[in-house]
């Protein structure tokens, strides 16, 4: 031991210097050794286009103790760091900035000019955002960083798209999707989100053709869908239709004939027992229309005007259309009832605006292909789930799956790899690389205006990063990859995408485990939010308080898939512990001498009995951090050395310092080897003590303890 501890840890002025030292030292960096298996984490990439939140800090402080652990070990571990280009919020974000600073719309730059800004502005925001991950201690690997939109990772998407198509995984076919009018783009069905909203339920009568005062009445929230309505449908088990199925109705004011049709789709207890199919405007009606060859008729544009095919009520916005329509079926007595209703309407998960269901052509993955071994993986326990019970969920939803719409109306993305012949349209060639005239005719070619969903280029993370499709040594080595850590509420959107792309692409398992964390919450257990006010500034804890502090707040109680409360005050206690450690070896370096190796020490009866504990806490920290209790270790390792270390041993043994070997080599022992243990928890105060004892050697490379004998 060399020079004396100061006496007070000053987080602010130590922490930025022993991330620099850990950086350079290269020990973030592993080799590859074919002998040793590696340990490696890929991280889920932040938005690239704000700053990082309490819930990447969560992901942080689990997946930087995972990966020091490992590497304690001494086993080759990699931890991946990257940013997200995050299309569709990414453009929403940067066109609120361009309006309220510039008074501009994307459409006054056009796309290019759209493009070189908003990148602009994610090149600056990536590398602050990167700064405020070291000031976290994310010991990741900074020489293998990437984007999602980087050059050789774009090649990967249009590889993968083009292998797609050519095994017949990809179309290009009409169905009704989800429309947002403020994002202007198409949806799948996972970036929906819903709430409940007062409205009415129109009760209309059908005439029956042929019959005199005969009619069918349909319940509908929708009345301005009504003129695209192609089927009435009912249950076929409903007897009270059982005479009317087969038999044809007279659309009311568009006279427009329409068969009465029996499907299982339709429920009995929902207005009447009978209800309109519009294929055009309703996801579920158009598989409806499907099943019956029904034909789709589009009433609303994507400008929520009604179409031409409203007839007299074209160039109405829905909600004018809507009212008039009710007053035209009022005056020809078509209008049963209205009655007020709670309707469950579909919103944008991003932007929480209404939706519309449109008639759209979109390219589309077949998923059943890629879903089926996908189930199989998890069912063979190829794949592992921590929490386990979230293996029932993602099977459930993946035996239930649709096929995925990737087609978004972006210019922030990746550019569908697709492109048309301007002299026939129907004709197109799918290309990895640029295509500039048309195969058959010669003629100009136009690349497809839509982007690919986010997603698509995510579910490819965990071997775009290693340089797939190339067979790099780093691909060869690293993947499968061992851990995915994320959020529970992500399981649909990444990681099932994630298991079906790496399975089609590799012919492997993406990675070994997906351990999900819970939400964090603030101390009510409400949602944090800027809109409520309750943001827990990381980065801003982290100056009050230090990073060690915000990790263990983070980390406390926490059980995977469990959601988690945060708040300042539980992580400026966790300050005090960062200070008991300091405090801890301050003591023991000042009234003792240089660390004494044990074995060169015979040990009284007391110091033999602290050692003997101090093993079954070696193997119990061990055995949880193996096994991803992570909050369980940090908990034993916080105890011991607090409550039995601190406060007994220490206090018990400090008589006997300075004339005693048996008690300093036991302090000394027990310190070092919980500095090593605390180091993935509290990574920047036992290393800052470790510089203190241990001048020259970094804590960030020593081994982890192992039993005594």
């Amino acid at each position: 031991m060399n020079k004396e501890i100061p006496k007070i840890f000053e987080h602010q002025k130590t922490e930025p210097g022993l991330y620099q030292k850990w950086e350079q030292s290269g020990l973030f960096t592993p080799k590859i050794e074919p002998a040793q298996k590696p340990y490696t984490i890929i991280m889920p990439p932040p938005n690239a286009y704000d700053q990082l939140h309490i819930g990447h800090a969560l992901f942080v402080a689990i997946e930087d103790i995972m990966v020091r652990y490992h590497r304690l070990k001494g086993e080759p571990t990699l931890w991946l760091p990257g940013a997200d280009h995050a299309a569709l919020a990414s453009q929403i974000f940067f066109e609120k900035i361009l309006k309220e600073e510039k008074g501009l719309t994307k459409y006054d730059l056009g796309r290019e000019e759209f493009i070189k800004q908003l990148g602009a502005h994610i090149d600056a925001n990536r590398e602050m955002m990167e700064n405020q991950l070291r000031r976290l201690g994310a010991s990741c690997d900074w020489t293998r960083k990437k984007f999602t939109l980087d050059e050789d990772v774009s090649y990967a998407v249009r590889y993968t798209f083009k292998k797609m198509y050519d095994d017949g995984l990809l179309y290009r076919g009409e169905r009704t999707v989800n429309w947002c009018p403020r994002c202007e783009t198409f949806l799948s069905d996972l970036e929906v989100d819903h709430k409940d909203s007062a409205g009415q339920l129109v009760y209309i009568k059908y005439p029956i053709k042929g019959e005199t005062n005969k009619y069918i009445v349909v319940a509908t929230t929708r009345p301005e869908t009504m003129l695209g309505d192609t089927a009435v449908a009912v249950n076929p088990g409903d007897k009270r239709f059982k005479d009317l199925v087969g038999k044809t109705a007279v659309l009311p004011i568009m006279e427009r004939e329409i068969p009465i049709v029996a499907d299982a789709y339709v429920t009995m207890e929902f207005g009447t027992g009978a209800v309109k199919i519009t294929p055009a405007h309703d996801l579920n009606d158009f598989e409806v229309g499907k099943r019956h060859n029904l034909p789709v008729i589009s009433v609303i544009g994507v400008d929520s005007k009604m179409t031409a095919a409203a007839g007299k009520f074209k160039g109405l916005k829905t909600k004018a259309a809507a009212a008039a329509i009710v007053e035209e079926l009022q005056a020809q007595g078509l209008i049963e009832k209205i009655e007020p209703y709670q309707n469950a309407v579909s919103i944008c998960e991003r932007c929480k605006s209404t939706l519309e269901p449109l008639l759209s052509k979109q390219w589309f993955v077949k998923i059943k292909p890629l879903a089926d071994p996908a189930i199989k993986v998890a069912e063979t326990g190829e794949i592992k789930f921590i929490p386990e019970h979230f293996q029932k969920v993602y099977m459930n939803w993946m035996e239930n799956i649709h096929d995925w719409n990737i087609s978004r109306q972006l210019w922030w993305g990746h550019r569908i790899p697709v492109y048309y012949c301007q002299n026939n349209p129907d004709h197109f060639v799918v290309s990895i690389d640029p295509v500039n005239k048309c195969s058959e005719c010669g003629g100009g070619v136009k690349q497809d205006e839509d982007t690919l969903d986010t997603w698509f280029s995510s579910g490819l993370w965990p071997f775009t990063t290693l340089g797939w499709p190339k067979e790099t040594n780093d691909f060869k080595y690293f993947y499968p990859t061992t851990m995915m850590e994320t959020a529970y509420d992500i399981i649909f959107f990444w990681v099932a995408r994630m298991i079906m792309l790496g399975i089609y692409c590799t012919g492997k398992v993406p990675f070994e485990l997906v351990y999900l964390n819970g939400l964090v919450r603030d101390k009510q257990g409400a949602k944090i939010s800027r809109s409520k006010g309750n943001v827990v500034d990381p980065l801003e804890m982290v100056e009050k308080y230090g990073a060690d502090a915000l990790r263990l707040g983070l980390l406390a109680g926490m059980a995977p898939g469990n959601d988690s409360i945060v708040s300042e005050e539980r992580i400026r206690g966790y300050r005090n512990f960062a200070n008991k450690i300091w405090n801890a070896a301050r003591f023991i370096q000042m009234n003792s001498g240089e660390d004494i190796d044990m074995d060169r020490v015979e040990l009284n009866l007391e110091d033999a009995t602290q050692i003997k504990e101090f093993q079954v806490i070696i193997a119990e920290a061990t055995g949880h951090m193996d096994k991803y209790r992570l909050a369980q270790a940090a908990e034993l390792l916080y105890e011991y050395f607090w409550h039995q270390f601190c406060d007994k041993y220490i206090e018990s043994a400090k008589n006997r310092l300075k004339t005693d070997k048996s008690a300093e080599a036991t302090l000394h022992y027990i310190l070092k080897n919980c500095l090593i243990m605390l180091h993935p928890f509290v990574p920047f105060v036992s290393e800052a003590v470790w510089q203190n004892l241990y001048p020259g050697s970094l804590l960030l490379g020593e081994k982890w303890p192992t039993r005594r004998s």
